[in-house]
């Protein structure tokens, strides 16, 4: 039987919400330690993925820390569903943000900030977060199919106040980004820890070369807004901030120094040489929490099919 995906979103966005909390992360567990269990090509990509930021693992530890993932990674989908039903003082519970400082250094005078992030612990909560404590949140999202699904999402990050670009078919987005950041206070988090567009940058990444986002080096260099490193963690609610949370997880939103970038490096390397740093952040900080990182997807080099990666070097015009 063939499923509607759009419909189980949809109803997943309603139903959610009404559920009692402890039932709803049973529900995810159940749902994470199946999937886990399968060991479909998601789970077996996460943890070839993990097995790079862990290498010291045995088969037994890394089969552990991907299970561990996969109920971080479901944990995200049930909140995520639920959060339009979480009032202000229960978002504000969930949340801890470290290196308010760096932000504030130019949102206060009224200046937008790029931040690179990546798949880790819930990006929607902290996008929520951050529209109504900090500036005016402005995105991209890839194009999911089928189109009601695509749809279903927009419309649940608008609704939490976030202005929301579709990756294609919706004319030039970096144009779009590019006036969102000239336009005064405001942030603006790229997930670029995988290239979407096969325009990205190749990078070194936990010692191996990956395919990441150009975007937010290159946003950054085209209107002088500084790039800051983002990373966000789960971490344990307990006493009365869990029961204010009216959950035993909140996350927390890393916000790293803007990455400075030296005068002496070409313009023509300027895009790589600040994206190597902004993954180097990155890396760290899924190093300190590996199971956080939901990247079910191919982003190493000796995971992508030779012939078809050749093709994308070539149309880049960089050699092999």
């Amino acid at each position: 039987m063939k499923v509607d995906v759009a419909r189980a979103y949809a109803f997943a966005w309603k139903v959610a919400g009404r559920l009692p909390g402890p039932v709803l992360r049973g529900l995810c567990d159940l749902a994470a330690d199946g999937a886990w269990l399968r060991r479909g090509g998601g789970v077996r990509q996460l943890e070839k993925n993990l097995g790079r930021v862990r290498p010291e693992l045995d088969a037994r530890a890394l089969r552990r820390l991907s299970r561990a993932a996969m109920r971080s990674y479901m944990r995200y989908f049930g909140e995520a569903f639920a959060l339009a039903t979480m009032s202000r003082e229960q978002v504000d519970a969930r949340v801890r943000a470290v290196g308010m400082e760096n932000l504030r250094a130019f949102t206060d005078g009224n200046q937008a900030v790029v931040l690179a992030l990546g798949h880790t612990g819930n990006w929607d909560l902290a996008g929520a977060y951050c529209a109504r404590a900090i500036a005016p949140v402005t995105t991209v999202a890839e194009r999911l199919e089928p189109e009601a699904l695509f749809q279903e999402f927009v419309a649940f990050r608008e609704s939490l106040g976030i202005t929301i670009f579709a990756l294609t078919g919706e004319g030039d987005v970096f144009r779009g980004l590019v006036r969102a950041a000239r336009a005064g206070a405001g942030l603006l988090p790229l997930l670029a820890d995988r290239d979407l567009t096969s325009k990205g940058v190749e990078v070194d990444l936990f010692g191996h070369r990956a395919r990441v986002a150009a975007g937010p080096a290159a946003l950054a260099i085209t209107t002088g807004a500084p790039l800051v490193t983002t990373v966000i963690y789960y971490e344990r609610l307990r006493g009365a901030q869990r029961r204010a949370a009216g959950s035993p997880w909140g996350i927390v939103i890393q916000f790293n120094k803007a990455i400075h970038m030296p005068t002496d490096v070409p313009r023509a390397d300027r895009v790589r040489a600040m994206t190597q740093a902004w993954v180097d952040e990155f890396a760290a900080g899924v190093r300190q929490r590996p199971q956080d990182w939901h990247m079910l997807q191919k982003v190493f080099v000796d995971d992508l099919d030779p012939e078809r990666y050749a093709q994308t070097l070539a149309a880049q015009g960089t050699p092999r």
